[in-house]
């Protein structure tokens, strides 16, 4: 089996779809779909449905569980392209041209011994609150767990929710002061109560906090009730890219630079780009945050942080690797 995809709930209950898929433009009506494309959506036939889809019960042994553990030579990424960036980003933010952007940092590996694909096992076994998503196709793919939910789609029934501003578990008492982190936060939850309340009557929690792995972060979740059956085709462009992981104002010309800036920083498609699944008309689509990707023997494993007026470059720089850690901790990698 040399292409699948693979989809896990917070609840446990997980799909491994085997190739080859058919690639469609609209998620099917019946049956299960995957969704997935880069962060510019530019394929327009994201939904891929397989060839034959497998429930993952208890009962079940992956293809992969035999294949040799993962062993990776990690290098520790260069400051000069992101402190670059970091001071463009915060001098158009101090400026009030933009209010927040999400430039992302790649720390590059090679596979020295064992597969990839093993670490789907820790996908799988992700924390509670998590999403798991993969992506494999040969030789390469993604793979990670996220704790951000783009939007859940049941019928006319919508949620989504905002996950902005990080911090290290047992600093709650600060965290919930930090202005900074308010901030940040804040401007993604505008955001989507914005988009949303043109759809129809937008519900919002108060701002709680999020326990997601080795990390703690802001949560709100909204909802909101259209008048027809949500279409996840049009809600995918509408809500992404948020301001989580893009730029606000939400302009083409910033999404220009944006687009720059990820080039430059050699960001892999995946990272941010939503990735969902479809069964019978429900519809989970979440964020891929927090995962890794690979090319062959070569692996790539992002992390992001927002920019505001607030953010100072030391702390931005040592968030940046605290998600990685977590990243690293959660798949069951070391660097050697």
């Amino acid at each position: 089996m040399t292409q699948f995809a693979l989809f896990r709930l917070p609840d446990g209950r997980a799909w491994l779809g085997e190739g080859p898929f058919e690639a469609l433009p609209e998620a099917p009506i019946d049956g299960s779909a995957f969704y997935w494309n880069d962060f510019d959506l530019q394929d327009p036939t994201p939904w891929k449905r397989p060839t034959r889809i497998i429930p993952l019960t208890a009962d079940y042994t992956p293809p992969w569980r035999d294949l040799p553990w993962p062993r990776v030579n990690w290098r520790h990424p260069s400051t000069e392209y992101f402190e670059m960036a970091f001071r463009r980003i915060r001098k158009e933010v101090i400026a009030r041209r933009l209010e927040k952007m999400v430039p992302v940092l790649t720390e590059h590996g090679v596979l020295i011994e064992g597969r990839w694909e093993r670490l789907l096992d820790r996908v799988l076994s992700a924390p509670a609150g998590f999403w798991g998503y993969a992506c494999i196709d040969g030789d390469n793919g993604f793979a990670g767990a996220t704790p951000e939910l783009l939007f859940h789609a049941d019928g006319p029934e919508v949620e989504t929710m905002a996950l902005a501003g990080t911090a290290k578990p047992g600093t709650d008492e600060a965290f919930m002061q930090d202005i900074k982190e308010i901030e940040e936060h804040e401007l993604v939850a505008g955001y989507l109560e914005s988009q949303l309340s043109s759809l129809g009557q937008v519900t919002r929690s108060p701002r709680g906090l999020r326990q997601a792995g080795a990390l703690t972060h802001f949560q709100t979740k909204l909802t909101v009730t259209l008048p027809e059956d949500a279409s996840p085709t049009t809600l995918v462009p509408w809500l992404h890219p948020t301001p989580a992981v893009g730029c606000l104002p939400r302009e083409e010309r910033w999404l220009d630079k944006l687009r720059e800036y990820r080039h430059l920083l050699q960001v892999p498609d995946f990272f941010g780009a939503p990735f969902g699944f479809t069964v019978d008309g429900e519809c989970h689509m979440v964020v891929s945050i927090r995962g890794i990707a690979w090319q062959g023997t070569k692996g790539f494993l992002p992390s992001g942080c927002g920019i505001v007026g607030g953010s100072a470059y030391d702390h931005e720089w040592r968030e940046l690797r605290l998600k990685r850690e977590a990243v690293m901790s959660m798949l069951g990698l070391s660097r050697p």
